[in-house]
């Protein structure tokens, strides 16, 4: 499909540029990156032996306690979070040091690029020793089990939370954190329809029930780093820059890999889902047979994603204005593609929900998170700042009338740009991804609340799609700082005690810092690029 010249100055034509390969890395780059490959690992070991004190524990089962090695960490909380937050910077920098070969200096790209087969040896070794570590950044599987073992009882997560279903004396209730003890499931029923499963196999153990989340999450994991580089092919992107940004994320690995949030299988899906749809819609065969199959198990997966979680259902609308382009972009197409879509999308997320036995009670419960006043949201922190203005000039503390008009407003805004992106797609402006990325980007930011982890909603679909500075560099700033500043055990310390871990941290990788600046490219590489284009169909699309 091709674009007009003038249809590239949308607005989002800053965010998007054709990339270019770039040959591999010569002997010295390799030894080097062997070298940054070893020093990110190193600091998810650090993770991983930290978070025995200073990860989010359970308050029962607590399988370290009365081990005298491995319950050192526990007795010696400062320690344990200076060594955890020595290892989180490490790996931020390790990650950074390894974005020189695989983005560069993001306004030339690299000279030599590391192959897929490097960045996923990476990968691999910096997963590892987080997925053997305690939950680390946040409690919420301590939620999913209880909820789990709601519905393995028969109850209904969607009316009751754990407190009132189990009882406060529970095993997993105990653990979970108060704010949501009586707080119905906010998940949609395959989530919890898995998680019945997994407490069917596992009863009331923690810690199996843990590493049975945390295969989950690394199964949706894997659907990404299968999806996210065939769809930056797509859009003319480098797959290991998409990759790099993706899913070597630190937000990825910190939040979904130790943090087991089940972001990981709603964005897994949804990518997975798209690809195999754009697979049928931008091959130039007739829709039928294979490229009809394709289509309708893309739409399918990606209506079991918004069964984990509602925002996935977006990625529909893009698919169905492809598709409509595809079929003439008029108003006919539109409404043809549109209903196929939806019917799809009611049949497969209707069946989930009548064959789990989990009803249609999840809807009502979609805006549960908002309970939670997040400083990460736009509308949340201009109602919290307006209320606290308030409160200084005497006039009173009018936060909750404020938040009732800034988050319905945001919540306006969001769903103008969506429309805006949706009609872009129609018109061929914009890659299905990139608008998918855009639009999602508008939701986590516009959102009344707003967890860190939620920012992988936008920054993995852009980073299949957008490749300029304009968003490349505040994605790795935002991705970095939000990465360091979080606590390891998903609540909160002493002041002293944060105070005493920051500045040995700081002294430690200062250190590392002094040790290795000749052996690690801490230097920015210079030199001409030797450009290799990248192909695809939206590539020069804005």
């Amino acid at each position: 499909m091709g674009l007009d010249p003038d249809q590239r100055q949308s607005k989002v034509s800053i965010l998007h540029g054709d990339e270019h390969e770039s040959p591999g890395l010569n002997e010295t780059e390799t030894v080097q990156l062997r070298r940054v490959r070893q020093f990110g690992a190193a600091g998810a070991i650090l993770m991983a032996v930290g978070a025995l004190g200073a990860g989010a524990q359970p308050v029962l089962q607590n399988p370290v306690v009365g081990i005298r090695i491995l319950s050192l960490p526990s007795r010696m909380a400062s320690t344990a979070l200076t060594v955890t937050m020595t290892g989180t910077v490490m790996v931020v920098l390790a990650w950074l040091l390894l974005g020189r070969f695989a983005v560069g200096r993001l306004r030339h790209g690299p000279p030599r690029r590391l192959t897929r087969s490097q960045l996923d040896r990476t990968l691999l070794l910096w997963i590892l020793p987080l997925c053997v570590a305690p939950p680390m950044f946040s409690k919420d599987v301590y939620s999913y089990l209880a909820q789990s073992e709601i519905t393995a009882r028969g109850l209904d997560p969607y009316q009751v939370g754990p407190a009132g279903a189990l009882g406060v004396d529970n095993v997993l209730t105990r653990t979970v954190p108060n704010i949501w003890r009586d707080t119905p499931a906010p998940y949609g029923p395959l989530f919890l329809w898995i998680g019945r499963g997994i407490t069917w196999l596992t009863g009331e153990n923690i810690v199996s029930g843990i590493f049975l989340h945390r295969i989950l999450a690394l199964a949706g994991i894997a659907l990404i780093v299968w999806a996210l580089p065939r769809l930056a092919r797509r859009c003319g992107v480098a797959a290991v820059s998409a990759l790099w940004l993706g899913a070597a994320n630190p937000l990825l690995l910190f939040h979904l890999v130790a943090g087991i949030h089940n972001e990981a299988m709603m964005i897994g899906l949804m990518l997975a889902g798209t690809e195999l749809a754009l697979r049928a819609i931008e091959s130039s065969a007739p829709i039928r047979r294979t490229s009809l199959w394709l289509l309708l198990s893309g739409v399918a997966v990606i209506a079991l994603a918004a069964t984990i979680k509602i925002p996935a259902l977006l990625a529909l609308g893009f698919i169905g204005m492809a598709l409509a382009r595809r079929w003439g972009g008029s108003l006919r197409a539109v409404l043809t593609s549109a209903a196929l879509l939806a019917a799809i999308a009611v049949v497969v997320i209707g069946g989930v929900s009548v064959v789990s036995g989990l009803g249609f009670g999840w809807i009502n419960t979609l805006n549960t998170a908002s309970a939670v006043r997040s400083w990460m949201s736009l509308p949340t922190i201009l109602g919290l700042g307006t209320g606290f203005v308030g409160v200084l000039l005497g006039l009173g503390d009018h936060t909750t009338a404020v938040l009732s008009l800034t988050r319905p407003i945001a919540a306006v805004v969001a769903g103008f740009i969506a429309l805006r992106m949706l009609v872009a797609v129609l018109k061929g402006r914009v890659h299905p991804v990139g608008a998918l990325g855009v639009s999602l980007g508008a939701l986590v930011l516009l959102f009344p609340v707003v967890q860190p982890w939620y920012l992988l909603w936008a920054v993995i679909p852009l980073a299949a799609w957008a490749t300029t500075r304009a968003f490349r560099g505040p994605a790795i700033v935002v991705s970095s700082i939000v990465s360091v500043i979080l606590m390891p055990n998903g609540s909160e310390y002493l002041p002293f005690q944060i105070v005493q871990a920051a500045v040995m941290t700081i002294l430690t990788i200062g250190i590392l810092y002094l040790a290795t600046r000749s052996s690690l490219p801490w230097r920015p590489h210079t030199g001409p690029s030797t450009p290799d284009r990248v192909g695809g169909e939206y590539a020069g699309s804005s």
